[in-house]
């Protein structure tokens, strides 16, 4: 199981750190990643890792966003920073493209 965290509302330019907590070896998995759903749109990738350790970001938050991971922990973390009204949106952690976690909100207003 998948529990993400970290989730809240923060103003426009400030930074927000997300967490997962993996329930099984995080290490046994190639891919990993985070992904989010705005209001009324389809869910969207926003940053994952893939196998041989590449990352991959929607060119929306390149430059913004960060994706990490602990394989001691078993967590994945995604640092956001510059955060912007459009960053709006419930944020999944998703392991092996096939575990989804229960999701945090993140509101960026002022």
């Amino acid at each position: 199981q998948l529990q993400a965290s970290g989730g809240g509302l923060v103003k426009p330019g400030g930074s927000l750190r997300l967490s997962c907590r993996v329930s099984h070896t995080l290490r046994r998995f190639n891919a990993m990643g985070w992904y989010r759903q705005a209001p009324g749109k389809e869910r969207e990738l926003v940053a994952r890792f893939s196998s041989g350790g590449s990352t991959t970001y929607s060119d929306s938050v390149k430059g913004r966003f960060a994706i990490s991971r602990d394989y001691d922990r078993n967590m994945i973390y995604l640092q956001m920073n510059d955060l912007e009204p459009e960053d709006t949106a419930v944020y999944y952690c998703n392991v092996a493209n096939v575990f989804w976690g229960r999701g945090t909100l993140v509101t960026v207003s002022s």
